[in-house]
């Protein structure tokens, strides 16, 4: 089993570092060809949404990345901002986030889930240990 861990200041910049290794591992996990992009998109989608939280709450703490090879090929992306700035604007009806009063860091946290869940079939989204921030765990199948 081969575990990638990443931690990176949560600047936008980052996020396509994290998008890059990976789908590197992911491709070396041996992840089908097919799916690549879905990865590709879900971890840039969960990193942009960390990253955002961190910006709305000013917070220098690193944003967290951990890739796993164990059987299926997972991923966590986890944020130290507070658990209910991670979910609440998720609950927003379509109408409230299409408002143009939401900063973009703001929208990017609400529309964050439904992309994800779009994206990846096994999406868990749970507090993160400890009890400050949120786990975003993905999993996708390994084939040989």
């Amino acid at each position: 089993m081969a575990v990638v861990r990443l931690s990176f200041s949560p600047a936008p910049v980052h996020v396509r570092t994290a998008r890059l290794v990976g789908v590197a591992v992911a491709r070396r996990a041996g992840v089908r060809q097919s799916l690549l992009d879905e990865v590709r998109l879900a971890i840039g989608e969960a990193c942009t949404r960390a990253v955002a939280l961190h910006r709305q709450h000013n917070l220098t703490d690193p944003v967290l990345v951990e890739m796993s090879d164990s059987g299926t090929y997972s991923v966590r992306v986890v944020d130290r901002a507070p658990i209910e700035a991670g979910v609440g604007l998720a609950a927003l009806p379509p109408d409230e986030l299409a408002k143009e009063s939401l900063s973009e860091d703001a929208l990017t946290t609400g529309v964050g889930f439904a992309l994800l869940a779009g994206f990846v079939e096994d999406l868990l989204v749970r507090p993160a240990d400890g009890g400050v921030g949120t786990e975003v765990r993905m999993v996708w199948p390994v084939g040989h």
